[in-house]
């Protein structure tokens, strides 16, 4: 019953790795099944290179492990938040410490939108949450991170389906998308625009935002009613 998205889950998992996102036991993908109401998430503090597709661990919307010996991951009550609250639209979550992203989620800085890169997947900076008060950190630590993260998007009116990544402030990134892969995906894009971003500002510390012509061109030749890019 869970073999799907726990092949997926692993999947994503070893793709992290491969891109120089994490290091050690750093970073975990999970993969959700809405309908059965779960999602499969990486175990804690278990190496990359001793995962295989059964030890990913079944947990519902609410953080119970439904399926699994091992523990899961600890960032687990995070990944249900986001699935609990923000539904079908979001299929796999990932969380890296990835170098670029984390530099700039302890910088406590949005990520500019200064190149088009960024702007083939989003018209906006890249928000960063502000780092959690004492009374959340005191409490149900990973559980309030994932309303530290829909918070962010709430009060900078963005919406998650257009925006499938954030800083944590002090923390790091987490990403998410239909899919494992796409959020696997979408952490390495993260991590891209972060390192350019940084470079630019070294360059040019007056470096200009992207004009908004380049960014709707940029985004709407993707994304747009109108799309071009690629084959579909």
């Amino acid at each position: 019953m869970y073999e799907h998205i726990q092949q997926a889950a692993y999947e994503a998992n070893m793709e992290l790795p491969k891109l120089g996102l994490v290091i050690f036991t750093f970073g975990n993908v999970s993969a959700a099944d809405h309908n059965l109401g779960v999602f499969a998430i990486k175990p804690s503090g278990v190496p990359y290179e001793d995962l295989s597709p059964e030890k990913m661990v079944i947990v519902d919307f609410d953080g119970n492990t439904k399926h699994g010996d091992l523990r899961p991951s600890s960032d687990t009550k995070t990944h249900a938040v986001l699935y609990k609250n923000w539904g079908p639209s979001v299929g796999g979550v990932c969380h890296t410490h990835s170098t670029y992203g984390t530099a700039w989620a302890q910088s406590q800085r949005d990520i500019p939108i200064f190149g088009t890169t960024h702007a083939d997947y989003t018209t906006v900076d890249i928000p960063c949450a502000p780092p959690m008060i004492d009374a959340y950190i005191e409490g149900d630590y990973e559980y309030q991170t994932g309303f530290q993260i829909m918070d962010v998007f709430r009060e900078k009116g963005l919406d998650y389906k257009e925006v499938e990544m954030v800083l944590v402030g002090n923390h790091a990134p987490f990403s998410w998308g239909k899919t494992a892969a796409k959020a696997v995906h979408n952490s390495a894009v993260l991590e891209a625009i972060a390192k350019m971003a940084l470079l630019t500002e070294q360059i040019n510390p007056s470096a200009p935002r992207l004009k908004k012509a380049l960014i709707s061109k940029h985004y709407e030749r993707k994304h747009g009613p109108d799309s071009y890019y690629g084959q579909s």
